[in-house]
C-alpha cells in the first residue's frame, strides 16, 4: 500500500507499507509491519530531519506514541529537489492499525516546521476492510 502526505508542506511524505509473515506469530497477537517512507524537499533551500513523532493505532484503539530524534540513526540534509529514503518496522496486537505523525525539520537558515505524515494503514493481506 503506498500513501504520500501533501497538507501544504514542502516536504511531501509518501509511505509504502508491507506485513513481514515470517516475524509475525498470529497466535501471540504479534503482527510485524515494515514500511519504506520517502521525503522529497520541494522546497528552494535545504531540509535537515531533526527528529520524529509516530501515532501508533491498533484496532483494539491501543495507542502508542514513539518520539525521538532523527529516523534509524541518521539526521539527513536533504537537498532542494532531492529526497530520501529508509526502512523501519512497527509491532502490533492486531492484524490491523494506523499510523501518522510528523518531522520536525530545520531549513538552512534555522528555521524549524513539521513535515506532516497523514494517516496510513498497516494491515495483514486478506483481511476484510
Amino acid at each position: 500500500m503506498t500513501t504520500s502526505s501533501n497538507l501544504g508542506s514542502p516536504i511531501k511524505v509518501s509511505v509504502e507499507t508491507m506485513y513481514v509473515e515470517h516475524q509475525s506469530q498470529p497466535d501471540k497477537d504479534k503482527y510485524v509491519f515494515a514500511y519504506t517512507i520517502t521525503i522529497k524537499n520541494h522546497s528552494l533551500c535545504s531540509a535537515k530531519l531533526e527528529s520524529r513523532y509516530w501515532l501508533i493505532t491498533d484496532a483494539n484503539g491501543k495507542e502508542t506514541e514513539v518520539e525521538g530524534e532523527g529516523v534509524v540513526g541518521e539526521r539527513p540534509t536533504i537537498a532542494p529537489g532531492e529526497s530520501y529514503s529508509y526502512t523501519s518496522g512497527a509491532v502490533l496486537d492486531t492484524p490491523v492499525g494506523t499510523m501518522q505523525g510528523h518531522y520536525v525539520m530545520r531549513n538552512e537558515f534555522g528555521t524549524e516546521f513539521k513535515a506532516p505524515i497523514e494517516v496510513f494503514r498497516l494491515s495483514r493481506p486478506n483481511i476484510l476492510h
